[in-house]
Order: structure tokens, then sequence, then C-alpha cells
């Protein structure tokens, strides 16, 4: 089963996660989710378990409080499919028209 925990403190990392629920059971994996830029935690993550110890970490630590925070533990949703965007077509386009003032250049 796969549980997404939400919110973490921003100082939890892989290794605590996998700490807080192992006492329910063997962790596949446990993985808090971290800024691509920055790197820093976004406050959320997600942990394996099989489905009996999943049920019963969820009953347990749904609204309980780990590190200073109430966390939300709950089933993870499967991902969303999303569209893939072509950026050649104009709806899709990130940028490049219009630009912005620049002060400097005049």
């Amino acid at each position: 089963m796969n549980i997404f925990v939400a919110g973490l403190s921003f100082k939890v990392n892989d290794a605590d996660l996998a700490n807080l629920f192992e006492e329910y059971g063997q962790v596949s994996s446990a993985r808090v989710i971290t800024d691509r830029m920055t790197g820093k935690s976004k406050g959320y993550g997600f942990v394996e378990l099989d489905d009996e110890s999943g049920a019963k970490a969820i009953e347990d630590l749904n609204g309980a409080e780990y590190d200073g925070r109430t966390i939300s533990v709950s089933e993870a949703r499967p991902k969303e499919e999303r569209p893939r965007r072509d950026f050649n077509d104009r709806g899709g386009n990130r940028g490049g028209h219009g630009g912005g003032f620049n002060r400097n250049r005049y």
C-alpha cells in the first residue's frame, strides 16, 4: 500500500519517515518530497507498506503529532494522467512572448 503523509516538519528526512512507520511493518520505501531547485522538503512524503500494516498505520497515525506538527496520513491516490503539453503548440507555449520592460535599456 502506498501511503501519503502530509504536514511533516521540514526537518524530517527519508530515514525519519521510515522510522515512524517501522513499528507497523516492513517499510518498502519512504520518501520525503523535496523541491528540485532548493532541495528543501515540501512537507509531505510517501511510504510503502503491505496492505494490512498500511491500514493500521493510517488508522493510528492520521491526526497524530510528529516532530511538533499534526500529520495527515491516508492512502495515496494514483497519479493522474495528464495530457502531454506540446511546447511548439501556441496554446501550451511557456513564454518568450511579451517579455517585460527593461528599465536599464532606456
